[in-house]
């Protein structure tokens, strides 16, 4: 099997897993019981916010613990414009961003609530002088990426954070960094609210976090019962929080090695791809290593999809939340053809991918082209 969809899901780490199975043995107490078995669990608890806070340089008090990634962007949409709606009630975000801001962004429409799509350049980045013009005194937030799940456009996320402050101090600024976490350096010292998933880093599935910073106000989406945080009811399960922390810590050990490392297996796929006819590669050359996209028509997606599947080798065509089989919207966004839009792959790889599975992929790619055309 040659896996190349880890923008989807990475598996989950030895170390993780064998972190999560002990306390979820050990540690059997609800961290909200007043005995001693609670008490072992909350002081557990505790120290899994703290070293998350710890390696994200923020404050204990700013980590929120939630199920998934998706939660945790309905719970900035929705919990900071119900929180601020005597500012305003306008939101600007772009077309790259994931289902679940966009989505969510749909849902508000409905309620009221004006969004905004801040225009890209033809590389994908945020047109910042459209960016600043549409920022207005009732505009409560601002919801960028860090890195698009299926371009791998990288934002400087540094600079748009300043540039919105600068044009509306009281503009709170939302970036969602699911596919940046554990791949490339993020600081998040004038980010306000900040987003990301433990199953994108060798975690397990059904934990995320949400960093939101101490000055920001928030109405929570669930109510009721004791929990990590004021902001997020529910019985805290310990050993998820535990295994984030440890898949966090375990992410961010030699960063720049790993990050070395898939850079030359993308720069191998790019030199090689680029040979094949007919393939059109479309994550510019500043985009993350570890995502690149590509188009190769007339084969619809799909089709190569499961015929690569046949092979053992596994990638998508899209990100793996996408609903429709239509074209790209982030590509449509970027101002692609149709051609490029609706025909586009996504090659997705790890520090864990050798290069001899990339070479194997190109060979059956290349065979798999040729197969399909002739079948046409």
């Amino acid at each position: 099997m040659i896996y190349l969809d880890y923008s989807a899901t990475t598996k989950v780490s030895d170390e993780v897993l064998s972190s999560f199975c002990k306390v979820e043995q050990e540690y059997i107490g609800n961290a909200n019981s007043l005995h001693q078995l609670g008490f072992d669990a909350k002081k557990l608890m505790e120290k899994a916010v703290s070293q998350v806070a710890h390696l994200l340089s923020v404050k204990e008090e700013e980590v929120i613990f939630t199920s998934s990634a998706s939660e945790a962007n309905n719970m900035v949409l929705k919990g900071v414009l119900a929180q601020y709606k005597n500012r305003g009630c306008h939101i600007i975000t772009t077309k790259l961003e994931h289902s679940s801001i966009l989505d969510t962004c749909t849902f508000l429409e409905k309620q009221g609530i004006e969004v905004s799509y801040v225009p890209v350049l033809e590389n994908g980045k945020v047109d910042e002088e459209m960016l600043k013009k549409m920022i207005r005194k009732d505009t409560v937030l601002v919801s960028i990426h860090a890195v698009n799940s299926e371009v791998g456009i990288v934002q400087d996320i540094s600079r748009l954070a300043l540039l919105i402050h600068e044009k509306n101090p009281l503009t709170f600024f939302h970036v969602d960094g699911t596919q940046a976490v554990g791949k490339i350096p993020v600081c998040l010292e004038n980010v306000d609210l900040f987003t990301f998933s433990a199953h994108k880093i060798y975690g397990l599935k059904g934990i995320a976090c949400l960093i939101k910073k101490r000055n920001v106000g928030l109405v929570p989406l669930i109510h009721g019962g004791k929990s990590q945080s004021e902001f997020r009811s529910g019985t805290p399960s310990v050993s998820l929080m535990v295994s984030l922390a440890k898949a966090l810590r375990l992410a961010l050990d030699d960063l720049f090695e790993k990050q070395e490392k898939v850079k030359k297996l993308n720069a191998i796929l790019r030199e090689e791809l680029l040979k094949i006819d007919g393939v059109t590669i479309n994550s510019p050359e500043d985009a993350t290593s570890y995502i690149l996209n590509l188009s190769v028509f007339p084969i619809k997606p799909e089709v190569m999809l499961h015929a690569l599947e046949q092979e053992g080798i596994y990638l998508s065509t899209k990100t793996a939340c996408s609903k429709d089989s239509g074209d790209s919207i982030s590509l449509l966004a970027m101002g692609k053809p149709h051609e490029i839009c609706g025909f586009s792959l996504r090659i997705s790889l790890s520090y864990l991918t050798t290069e001899e599975e990339i070479r194997t992929f190109l060979k059956i790619f290349q065979k798999k082209i040729k197969e399909l055309n002739f079948r046409k």
